[in-house]
């Protein structure tokens, strides 16, 4: 390619052809040694993407009994102390426990169909991104290479684990790497997807109340995670209980075949929750986060221990880690980034916002964060929740749901449904509410955080008392689902879910719409700026140009989400107008 441009460059220019030859001659030592470097940097390079694909952790310190599954019914099994089930509710109920291989094991088993369903969503999902068999497979030799240096940094026993598990994954993406490589990729899927593709970082929201502002004064936490790959990828929400022969039993909220932790609380009361900060695009994969939080859950007991596990490990995107703590009865946020650390601590208050910037002293010159913080969605939903907490003195469990399935603006403003200013933005994978001094989590089932919160009891999950009974949740203390479920307008927000992927087909040119489509794809969901926005789009790329204004002008009166966000429709309606003078 570079001798391409140089020669293209010598036709065009004789003289900076003869200058380049006499620069060749009087150089060729340097250039011979410039050539032997590149060689040997791409040959240590190679040699590293080898070691990492051929990588497999040591297990045989490891006693290992293989499961053997029994099926209960179609949606119960066990073997030994081991169970899966599903509730009512949908929600699949995990419980392992055993060494890291063992629980690997117990774990990949049990959930062996719902983990590879959940990996050919996924990768799915890649493929509709990335059609080009071609760049398919420039996109398989950049994630060798990004992520050679993961296993370095993941801890021996979770890698154990993470074998363990990835024997029961499926053979049909062995071509992407092999399985127990593919198992540790996934996990950092979070943290590259966000580093990669900060446009589409996840604006999850998280807060912590205590004393003055709980009914009973005790600690009460509540999250939306809202990490979206697609309504099939949330379907088989999976609430695992583990119990690892070494540290603190400890239940979390995720996905078949994850052992990483997004969203949990250990049975002495500390918890976590994630959330995405801006980052710059790192250059290499290091610890991911959810790997990171695991081990906060099952070795910390207070916050002061849960700083210190934080802190030791070199993490590759920035996040924010809200940690609750029973023993404390207090909580903080965490704040990591590949080249910094912060604690965010509230002082003389006695309750904690998070949302997707930092707000630690450590961050306080960051132009990242600062810039971050002026043009996308997180402060305007860090002043929401300041709001709902003025209008909401002292939260109890029932009241930090609503907190958490509010789909309204500042002030109450209708801001159309999605909108990522809301805190409810319709796409959370789930939603979850911790009561750390009573042991009791709450966890949101389909869809979204509208279905019903199902409460669990990690004192009787972690005794003798669930083996006797035989059940995981406490649903006499359930929070009913949200009636908005059974609304006209979350039918028709559905439908313009549905219809969207159609007008983006038609923005495109791939399909024609009639005028009547367009305005009904409005009607469903006539408050939201992205419906105006995506039809003036459509006349625009028609070269229908006084529709495409009145489009433009309409979407630039609703609350839009991000600044960017704006300034592209501001551009658009300028475009117009050049086209109409």
């Amino acid at each position: 390619m570079l001798s391409g441009i140089f020669q293209n460059e010598a036709k065009r220019n004789e003289e900076s052809k003869l200058k380049m030859d006499c620069f060749f001659r009087r150089n060729v030592r340097c250039f011979i040694f410039l050539f032997l470097s590149i060689n040997l940097i791409l040959n240590l390079i190679s040699c590293g993407v080898r070691k990492s694909i051929k990588h497999i952790p040591d297990v045989k310190q490891y006693s290992l009994k293989i499961p053997e599954v029994h099926t209960i019914n179609d949606s119960t099994f066990s073997f030994n102390q081991n169970y899966l089930t599903k509730n009512k509710q949908q929600l699949w109920e995990l419980y392992i426990k055993g060494n890291p291989l063992q629980l690997g094991y117990n774990n990949g088993a049990l959930t062996q169909n719902l983990m590879q369903k959940q990996e050919e969503i996924f990768f799915s999902k890649v493929e509709g991104f990335v059609p080009s068999k071609f760049k398919q497979n420039l996109l398989r030799g950049f994630l060798k290479w990004y992520n050679r240096k993961m296993y370095l940094n993941v801890r021996e026993d979770y890698q154990a684990e993470l074998y363990g598990l990835s024997q029961y994954s499926s053979d049909k993406y062995n071509f992407i790497s092999p399985k127990f490589l593919r198992s540790m990729y996934l996990h950092g899927a979070h943290d590259i997807g966000h580093a990669m593709q900060d446009l589409m970082m996840v604006g999850c929201t998280s807060l912590a109340v205590w004393n003055e502002n709980t009914e009973d004064g005790d600690l009460l936490i509540g999250r939306n995670f809202d990490f979206y790959v697609g309504d099939d990828f949330a379907k088989n929400k999976l609430i695992e209980f583990v119990e690892s022969e070494d540290g603190i039993p400890y239940m979390s909220v995720a996905w078949p075949g994850m052992i990483g932790v997004v969203s949990g609380m250990n049975k002495e009361g500390i918890t976590v929750t994630i959330n995405a900060g801006k980052s710059k695009i790192p250059l290499t994969a290091k610890t991911p986060i959810s790997l990171v939080t695991r081990e906060i859950l099952q070795y910390a007991t207070t916050i002061d221990e849960a700083i210190a596990i934080a802190k030791k490990r070199k993490v590759f995107v920035s996040e924010s880690i809200l940690v609750g703590s029973a023993n404390d009865k207090n909580a903080v946020i965490i704040e990591v980034s590949p080249d910094n650390f912060g604690v965010f601590k509230v002082e003389n208050t006695s309750r904690v916002f998070c949302t997707n910037h930092f707000q630690s002293d450590a961050y306080k010159n960051d132009k990242r964060n600062q810039k971050h913080i002026l043009e996308s969605h997180s402060e305007y939903r860090y002043e929401k929740l300041q709001e709902l907490l003025q209008e909401n003195k002292k939260l109890n469990p029932e009241k930090m749901a609503a907190v958490l399935r509010d789909k309204s603006g500042l002030k109450g403003e209708k801001i159309g449904y999605g909108n990522e200013k809301a805190l409810n933005q319709l796409l959370a994978h789930h939603a979850i509410i911790f009561s750390p001094q009573k042991k009791l989590v709450w966890v949101s089932a389909n869809p979204y955080q509208l279905g019903e919160f199902v409460c669990y009891d990690l004192n009787e999950i972690f005794s003798d008392q669930r083996l006797k009974n035989g059940k995981f949740s406490k649903s006499e203390l359930n929070i009913p689902k949200d009636p908005f479920l059974d609304s006209e307008e979350f039918k028709n927000y559905e439908q313009f879910k549905r219809m969207s992927s159609e007008v983006n087909n038609a923005i495109d040119g791939e399909i024609a719409m009639r005028n009547d489509s367009i305005s009904y794809y409005q009607s469903l969901n006539p408050d939201f700026w992205l419906v105006y926005y995506q039809a003036g789009k459509y006349y625009f790329n028609k070269k229908e140009y006084s529709k495409a204004k009145v489009e433009f002008e309409k979407a630039l009166t609703k609350e839009i989400t991000t600044v960017p966000d704006k300034k592209n429709v501001e551009k658009y309606l300028h475009k117009t107008l050049k086209r109409l003078k």
